[in-house]
């Protein structure tokens, strides 16, 4: 999941990334299809210069994936295809906007560049050109041609028929991580260790997400093994996450402190992200080297708009739980929990409740108690993913 972005478009973004980071990712405007059964051209246009990594070029199994850097299509964008193109959709990771197509048999991305305005279009636009090659499978990188390109017919691409079925997923990838485990039990109640309660509540938010097929759920552990914080990490940032959810049971000295908080990451924490990230940076290994300067402007960005996204669904899952389960009087908070460190993850961290207090530690081991709760949880997934279609689709 490697983040790029090109030395232009980095350099005309630095001076707006103290006053203007969320501002600093792109839209897409629209996505254009032309061609035949021999060469088919999709155009996306972007309010912005973006690059993008080539994760699939599809010669293999059809499927051909493209991962924008900077570009926001958030809530997702699909429809049926021309030419090769059998069907496409774009919707949002954590490393962009995510262009995948189905595409005819023995076809291929031949080639992919980016147009400045120019000519009286005013915006930028990302050429993808795929072409039918039977046997061939090595992939052939393509600049922008110096001569003219062949003339192509394109249609606007918004919306699918009703008659056309999707092959490609706009599912939201939930990484759901219960907190502890094995040797390491977490807090101690009087029923029991955190552990135990933090793995229940994962079970129960996993059974309410995956009753609808908008998710592909992914637990950090399913049993009470061990999971080094670092890996629960990685394993977000393999599976694609489009959200990442700590599950923890609090503690305190003082036993009649009770209620569920959220946790974001703080400020002072941010640059402990860049030396994690450093110190295996295989997500993000186009973006830290090179040019000194525009890598840090992009992983600044990045972190930037992945924590306005953490806060934002912070905002709607506290708003869900208040009213299913006590709230800790400053209930949304920010410390530097390793957890939350995944420049490119949008991340909470959850303490349900305090397991020191007997209320609290009574409501989270009550099956029916606990499973309101993270009903409430997945409310608030749902809600957080509507209203970034809502924007998207302004």
């Amino acid at each position: 999941m490697a983040i790029a972005v090109t030395l232009a478009a980095a350099v005309g973004l630095a001076g707006a990334v103290a006053s203007h980071a969320a501002g600093a990712v792109g839209g897409l405007l629209k996505v254009r299809l032309g061609g035949d059964a021999q060469q088919t051209r999709l155009v996306m246009d972007l309010d912005q210069a973006a690059s993008a990594k080539l994760v699939s070029d599809g010669a293999s199994d059809g499927h051909a994936i493209l991962v924008l850097s900077s570009v926001s299509a958030a809530g997702g964008l699909q429809g049926a295809g021309q030419g090769l193109v059998k069907a496409w959709a774009i919707d949002q990771t954590s490393g962009g906007a995510r262009l995948q197509l189905d595409l005819a048999p023995d076809a291929r991305i031949k080639g992919r560049f980016l147009l400045p305005p120019a000519d009286g279009i005013d915006h930028y636009r990302y050429v993808v050109d795929v072409i039918s090659a039977p046997g061939q499978v090595r992939l052939t990188s393509a600049k922008a041609p110096a001569a003219t390109p062949v003339a192509l017919k394109l249609r606007p691409q918004i919306v699918p028929t009703a008659t056309h079925a999707i092959p490609v997923s706009l599912t939201k990838v939930i990484v759901i991580d219960p907190g502890h485990g094995g040797h390491d039990p977490g807090a101690l109640g009087a029923q029991g260790f955190e552990k135990d309660v933090n793995l229940a509540a994962a079970l129960a938010l996993k059974e309410r997400l995956e009753r609808s097929p908008r998710y592909r759920v992914v637990l950090t552990r399913e049993d009470d093994t061990y999971v080094p914080l670092e890996d629960r990490v990685r394993i977000a940032q393999r599976a694609g996450a489009d959200l990442f959810i700590s599950l923890h049971s609090d503690s305190g000295g003082d036993a009649t402190v009770r209620g569920a908080s959220v946790y974001t990451l703080s400020d002072k924490a941010s640059n402990r992200a860049t030396r994690f990230v450093k110190r295996d940076d295989w997500f993000m290994k186009a973006s830290l080297t090179g040019d000194r300067g525009v890598s840090d402007i992009l992983f600044d960005l990045t972190q930037r708009a992945t924590k306005n996204r953490s806060a934002a669904f912070a905002n709607t899952l506290v708003s869900h739980i208040d009213g299913k389960a006590p709230l800790l009087r400053r209930s949304q908070r920010d410390a530097g929990f390793m957890v939350l460190l995944a420049p490119d993850v949008p991340a909470v961290l959850l303490e349900m409740g305090f397991v020191t207090n007997a209320e609290d530690e009574q409501f989270l081991r009550d099956a029916g108690q606990r499973k309101r709760l993270m009903n409430a949880v997945g409310d608030s997934i749902d809600d957080y993913f509507a209203e970034a279609t809502r924007l998207a689709a302004r």
